[in-house]
This record gives C-alpha cells, sequence and structure tokens, in this order.
C-alpha cells in the first residue's frame, strides 16, 4: 500500500521528489521517481512494503524492454494465481511482488486486464512509445485517486495535498459540491471542494496523452446494479454466505508482514476474526475504549469486543482515548482526509492503526461493508416500513413530515421518528436518496448566504445518486435501489475514504474482506428478504455465523462507529465552534449567513433541535477552508 502522483504536460516539468513530501506518510519504507522528459511525462511513488519488501518490489517499476512505467497502489489478492498462470507460459520474474505481477499482466494481456484482477488498487501506467499515461481505480474505490487538467496539463495524486504540492492550480471553489458536503455530511460522486481537481471514480480507467484525456471510461459494474436476486433456500444461502466470506478473508491475508484486524464487537468485525484466526489462531486485534461519557442513546461497543476475543481467544489491544482529545485531534483529521468529512469515526481509525503500527503490525483487516451488502443500517429497516404509509396522499404525509419535525430531538426515540419520516412527502427515487441528507433542504439554505444560493442555483445535492438510479432496473425494489446506492456513494466517497485517509497516516493498510470481489457478486443474487428479515438486518450473515460467534454478539443491537458528538458541540468543541463560526469569521468567508448560524448554534444549545452534524460540517469546513485556502495554501502533515 502506497501513495503515487504524477503527471503529463506539454509545458510543465514539476518537481517530483519534493511533491512526493506531502504524502511520505502514505509510503515511509522507500520512494522514487520517474521522468520522461521527451514525452512530457512523470511519474512518483512512496512505498509501505507489504508483499515482497526487498528492492525488487520498488516503484516506479520499469519492464524489461523499458517500454512500460508503473506506478501503483494497492493489492492483488489473486496475483499468486495470476504469477504462476505467466509462469508457466514462459515468463520469469525478478522478485514477488504483486506490482511485477501487474506490470507483466498490462504487457503482456494489456489494459483490459482489469477484469480479471480481484484487490484493491489506484495504478498510472506509461506506455513510453507512445507517451500515453493510463490510470484505473479499483472496482469498489478502496483506493483513492485524484486528478486536475487544465491548459498546464493533467496532474494526479492519491491526495489532494499531493495535487497542491504539484503547484498545480486546483481552482476556485466548488459551492455545489460544498452544498452536498452540508447535505449528507460526505460529497457523493466524484466532485471535491474545489473545482479543478475531481476523483476517478470506482471502477473506471482513463487515458491520457500529452495532458488531455484521450478516453475515459467505465470498467466495472457493480453486481447491484444489473443482477437479479434469484431463489434459494435460507440453508443453502447461509452455507454460501459462509463460504464466501471465508475464502474471501483467506485470500487477503497474503502478506510477507503482520497481519491484525479491528475488533469492535460488532458482528462485521467479529466474523472477520473468526474466519482470520483459521489461518493466524494468534491474530492481534485492536479495539478503542473512548472515556469521557455517551451521548443519550449510545452504549459501549467495549464489552462485546472482550466477549468476542475471549470467545475466540485472540489477543486484543485497546486504545484508550479521552474525549478532550478526541475533540482536539478534529482539525487534524480534517486536514489529513483532504475533504471536509463531517464524521468523527476516522479519527478511532487513526488511533488503532497508531497503536497498531506501534505493535508492528502495518496490516489491518476490517469489516467495512457487511452493512451495505446484507443491510444493517437504519435506513434499511425505516425504506421496509414504508409500505405501512406510503400509500397515504401526499398532503397527509407531508403533514405528517412536519408534525414530527418538532418533536423533542433531545430524546433518542423522538429524534430518530423524525428522522424517518423526514422527507416523507416525496415520490420514488427523491424519497430513497433522502434518507441520505442529515438535513432537510429548506433549514439548509436558510444557513447560506446570497452569494452562496446564487452559486448553487437549482443544482440538486442528490444530483449524482439520483442519476445513477436512473440507470437502475425498474424492477429494482427500493431496498435494493438503496443498497446499490450504499456500495457505490457511501462506502467509496465516506467510509472507504476515510478509512484509507486515516490508516495510512499511520503507515497502515487496511484490508476490508466484505468487498471481495466474489463475495460482492454472490452478495448480489441473494433476495432481499434474506437479508432484511423483517426488522432483523444482516439476517442471513447473521445465520451464516451462528456457529462461530455467541449469540448476545450476533444478535446485539446495533452501535455506531464514532464519538458523543451531541456533547461536544455543548462542551469539548463549544470554544472551537464559537472561535472558526463567528460572526466575523464567517462574514470573512462569505459562504454562511451569520445571523442563522448563530442561531442554530443557540437552538442547539438550548436542546430545541438537534443540529450537531450540521454544525459539525460547517466547522469541518471552515477548518478545510483555513488549510486548503488560506496563506500558507500549502502545509505538509508528516
Amino acid at each position: 500500500m502506497c501513495g503515487i502522483l504524477g503527471y503529463s504536460s506539454k509545458t510543465q516539468r514539476p518537481d517530483l521528489k519534493k511533491a512526493l513530501d506531502a504524502i511520505k506518510h502514505r509510503g515511509p519504507d522507500g520512494s522514487g521517481v520517474f521522468y520522461d522528459t521527451e514525452k512530457g511525462v512523470g511519474v512518483a511513488h512512496v512505498r509501505l512494503s507489504i508483499i515482497d519488501p526487498s528492492p525488487a518490489g520498488n516503484q516506479p517499476m520499469v519492464s524489461d524492454d523499458g517500454r512500460l512505467v508503473l506506478t501503483y497502489n494497492g493489492e492483488l489478492y489473486d496475483f499468486q494465481d495470476h504469477q504462476a498462470h505467466l509462469q508457466e507460459s514462459g515468463n520469469s520474474f525478478h522478485g514477488n511482488s504483486d506490482t511485477e505481477v501487474l506490470l507483466r499482466l498490462i504487457e503482456t494481456e494489456g489494459i483490459q486486464v482489469l477484469e480479471r484482477l480481484n484487490g484493491i488498487f489506484a495504478f498510472a501506467i506509461l506506455d513510453r512509445s507512445t507517451g500515453e499515461l493510463t490510470l484505473a481505480r479499483d472496482a469498489i474505490g478502496v483506493k483513492p485517486l485524484y486528478y486536475s487538467i487544465s491548459q498546464s496539463g493533467f496532474f494526479f495524486s492519491s491526495e489532494i495535498k499531493g495535487l497542491s504540492a504539484l503547484g498545480v492550480g486546483l481552482g476556485s471553489i466548488d459551492e455545489v459540491a460544498l452544498d452536498r458536503y452540508l447535505t449528507s455530511l460526505w460529497c457523493p460522486g466524484t466532485a471535491t471542494p474545489f473545482k479543478g481537481v475531481r476523483k476517478l471514480g470506482p471502477g473506471e480507467a482513463m487515458t491520457v496523452h500529452q495532458g488531455k484525456i484521450l478516453r475515459r471510461w467505465q470498467w466495472y459494474t457493480l453486481p447491484a446494479k444489473k443482477t437479479t436476486p434469484r431463489r434459494v433456500s435460507s440453508v443453502s444461502a447461509s452455507k454460501a454466505t459462509e463460504a464466501h466470506l471465508r475464502q474471501a478473508v483467506h485470500r487477503q491475508m497474503v502478506a510477507d508482514v503482520p497481519v491484525g484486524a479491528f475488533l469492535s464487537g460488532g458482528l462485521d468485525s467479529s466474523a472477520i476474526v473468526a474466519f482470520a484466526r483459521e489461518v493466524n489462531p494468534g491474530i492481534r486485534c485492536f479495539t478503542i475504549k473512548p472515556t469521557g461519557g455517551d451521548d443519550e442513546g449510545e452504549t459501549s461497543d467495549l464489552p462485546y469486543a472482550y466477549r468476542v476475543a475471549k470467545h475466540l481467544n485472540v489477543p486484543l489491544d485497546v486504545v484508550h482515548i479521552d474525549s478532550q482529545t478526541m475533540a482536539n485531534d478534529l482539525e487534524k483529521m480534517v486536514i489529513q482526509l483532504d475533504e471536509p468529512l463531517a464524521d468523527p469515526a476516522p479519527l478511532n481509525v487513526l488511533y488503532i492503526s497508531q497503536l497498531a503500527r506501534t505493535k508492528g503490525i502495518k496490516v489491518l483487516l476490517s469489516g467495512a461493508g457487511g452493512d451495505d451488502l446484507f443491510t444493517g443500517y437504519r435506513r434499511h429497516w425505516a425504506v421496509q416500513t414504508e409500505k405501512y404509509w406510503r400509500w397515504l396522499p401526499k398532503n397527509i404525509r407531508g403533514l405528517l413530515e412536519r408534525e414530527t419535525q418538532n418533536l423533542d430531538h433531545r430524546r433518542t426515540m423522538f429524534r430518530r421518528v423524525a428522522k424517518l419520516f423526514n422527507g416523507a412527502s416525496l415520490d420514488g427515487d427523491d424519497r430513497i436518496v433522502n434518507y441520505f441528507a442529515w438535513a432537510r433542504r429548506d433549514d439548509l439554505r436558510k444557513l447560506y448566504s446570497p452569494a452562496f444560493k446564487s452559486a448553487i442555483g437549482d443544482a440538486k445535492a442528490t444530483e449524482p445518486m439520483l442519476e445513477f438510479l436512473s440507470e437502475m432496473p425498474k424492477r429494482a425494489t427500493s431496498l435494493e435501489r438503496m443498497l446499490a446506492l450504499e456500495q457505490r456513494f457511501f462506502l467509496t466517497d465516506h467510509n472507504l475514504t476515510y478509512t484509507d485517509k486515516m490508516s495510512m497516516a499511520a503507515g497502515v493498510e487496511v484490508r476490508v474482506p466484505f468487498l471481495d470481489l466474489e463475495l460482492v457478486k454472490f452478495a448480489a443474487t441473494l433476495p432481499m428478504h434474506l437479508k432484511q428479515h423483517g426488522s432483523e438486518g444482516k439476517w442471513i450473515l447473521k445465520k451464516a455465523m451462528e456457529d462461530y460467534l455467541p449469540h448476545d454478539v450476533i444478535y446485539r443491537p446495533k452501535t455506531g462507529f464514532g464519538a458523543p458528538l451531541r456533547r461536544w458541540m455543548r462542551h469539548e468543541l463549544r470554544e472551537l465552534l464559537g472561535d472558526l463560526l463567528s460572526e466575523e469569521s464567517l462574514k470573512q468567508r462569505g459562504f454562511f449567513n451569520p445571523s442563522a448560524v448563530q442561531q442554530l448554534i443557540s437552538r442547539n444549545d438550548s436542546g430545541k433541535i438537534d443540529a450537531s452534524y450540521t454544525l459539525l460540517s460547517l466547522l469541518c469546513i471552515e477548518i478545510w477552508c483555513r488549510f486548503f485556502l488560506d496563506p500558507p495554501q500549502f502545509k505538509t502533515t508528516g
């Protein structure tokens, strides 16, 4: 797992070695650069050695004939199979890295080999005979890849900080993107806060020549978008789920360094550890113990993590972190994320990764993706309950929506009821995508300055998701459509983004067995009633794990992977809130209405509303702006 950057330009030759300093945390084990000045192309790499840590795995890697040059961030879990096949065909290798296997595969089969790869990656490969640079991102989007294109040329990097270090003009602020961050707490689609920076989408590739994009194509389509669930018995589905998950976990444990695992005590991480210990009985596991109090309605994961560790007889290391420290690290988190994602959960990934690294662990297995394949979020249950009220006339649904918004948000139950009926007046896909919104549209627009409203115009924050759903088969149910959104957007643009950025900040690679492509394909064939079984989410996964985990762990209530944010806004973050969202600060920035924001803070303080996440989003945007926009425009985070 590594960091990459580079360029294709007829007029510029940035200092790649210097630019690598901005992403050196991604690859503390080595670095390299390669220029082809005649073609106007350069690529660079920082290395986190996981497979074949010898010099034979160093990058950028050049083919034997000197024609191809590869800079690659990722892991191919099936590289040994590909290597064996290539050797049978007469190919020899200098080392045992998956990088060399990928290079040789492209050399012999061309870029279409992407469709046969099972792994997580973002890479760029230069064909020196033509000067063409081809970039690709893995099927689900586990590894990030940002790019910027202008009259100066084409530039790419694993992180926005890398683009900035290349001396690229990142363009002006993208107000439409900021509106999306505020609506969902993350930005669905390929946009970023800069108009001049975009993300290569999951399962996408592009070819660039002399700073211009020649071709861009989708090489992978989510099975959830095209597969018709089949009829299958619960017994056979349970056994197949067990088999596919076991295979995925075993496959993803390939490494030449120690592999550990997250263990929150939830079903997903516990299932991963249950199968991982079959390969490594003493696999080292990690969890977190926050101190300083929980929000009302939240329960601690820690007792369950201890319960699972004891049941599976695996060692468990615990990060002890106090709430004030987490609040103090919020600014560091936003800077490391490159994007103003308003969620404290990334800090947990950082702290666990830091502890794992001190224990000599470079790779961690994560349970991310279980909810997105098999259901498990509250919105999955909520969309299933629509059958009890969606037949009501639109005006009655609107009344239901308005009245529930007036409930006392200090109480968890009332807060969730209000969330349930937010958007009840909407129809079809508009209602489905509204489940991903954390604030009502009208409430957000009250916070915007006239200039900000004008810049957004009629753009819909949900447009990328609506466009995606328009390509879904008409027969797809609401829950099927929602799971497709989870996999394309919530996973890629939120969970996987922060998992990558925060783990790599500590020099740790995180792997996600639930997103093994064969498991993703299999999960798409399962009928919805085996996933969301009445009020029980992940039903078939729970059945599959009954022989491996304690019943009270499998069927425990779901908890979030976050922090006591509502209390933070009134205590630990109150001073920062008053500083960054002061009237003077907001006037200077020009995005938001100072009086409306102050009123929001006041109402949240009094408990009349629960605006914690909206306030966090405003806070994260201002932190992001101060780092990326205000002088000095670029700083390294180490």
